[in-house]
């Protein structure tokens, strides 16, 4: 796989000077809880990465609960965490990957290579006695210059004007009651971007935890057409991005996430909304 990394395969590799370790565990229902967790205990030289304070912008009447931080803001908190470009970057969290993923996809989105997600998480790095530690990092300030991937990101506007094009597959990556709309524990209104296939992000993941391999990530995805442009979003962009990972693994190349996902769409009143399978 191009973009996970073993347990292993981190263990080997500390040490090294231009590798960062980014601790990503966030829980949406108490934004609070990851960071204490990091101060409790992370892998040994990690640093934190907030979901909300470093991998999101501020939240506005439109643009979504977790909105992308603008490319500026971006570049500073990446330095500020000792990522420069040359920095080799894993990425890890406690929910399955789906923090990790974010801070993977804004890396990637600014051109940046060498990062990579964490298989199985950090409980399964303390299962086997690797090393950890409660102090916090203090990181050595780095420059990182941005080469935007325009072609990783699509808008509202866009996505609204793709409705119904032959060739493009909308990928909805809640679970099945959100999508088709039957419960809404989040977001004001309940339901999908008319169109939209369902593909829970969690399917990529095996029942140990562990992410899928490539061949198992192409048969999630064997229905979809891979000259199709797809565009993958969740409720506020991202547990979208473990399925654009996902995809990757599975070798589709035309993946656009859209970052707003469902909290953007619904806060433009004359967006259309469809529930159930449709």
């Amino acid at each position: 796989m191009n973009n996970i990394v073993s347990l292993e395969w981190l263990q080997e590799k500390m040490g090294d000077t231009n590798l960062v370790i980014a601790d990503c565990r966030f829980r949406l229902d108490d934004p609070t809880a990851g960071g204490k967790a990091y101060e409790e205990s992370h892998i040994l030289g990690a640093v934190y990465m907030d979901l909300e304070k470093d991998l999101s912008g501020e939240v506005e009447e439109v643009g979504g609960r977790h909105p992308l931080p603008d490319i500026f803001a971006m570049t500073v908190t990446f330095g500020k965490a000792g990522i420069s470009n040359d920095s080799v970057v894993v990425a890890y969290d406690d929910q399955g990957g789906a923090m990790a993923s974010r801070l993977w996809w804004l890396l990637k989105y600014l051109g940046h290579e060498q990062v990579y997600v964490l298989d199985k998480g950090f409980s399964a790095w303390v299962k086997q006695d690797l090393p950890v530690s409660s102090e916090r990092t203090v990181a050595l300030p780095a420059t990182y210059l941005a080469t935007v991937q325009h072609s990783m990101l699509i808008e509202m506007d866009e996505v609204k004007d793709l409705l119904g094009s032959e060739g493009v597959t909308l990928i909805d990556s809640r679970e099945a009651p959100r999508y088709r709309g039957e419960v809404e524990p989040i977001d004001r209104v309940a339901g999908h971007i008319p169109g939209a296939i369902n593909r829970f992000w969690k399917d990529g993941l095996a029942e140990s935890g562990a992410w899928k391999d490539s061949a198992a990530q192409a048969n999630r995805f064997a229905d979809l057409d891979r000259d199709r442009e797809l565009i993958v979003y969740c409720g506020s962009g991202v547990t979208a991005t473990p399925n654009v990972i996902a995809l990757q693994e599975a070798g589709f190349n035309k993946v656009r996430l859209y970052a707003g996902s469902w909290s953007d769409w619904i806060s433009y009143a004359a967006n259309p909304v469809a529930t159930g399978d449709q």
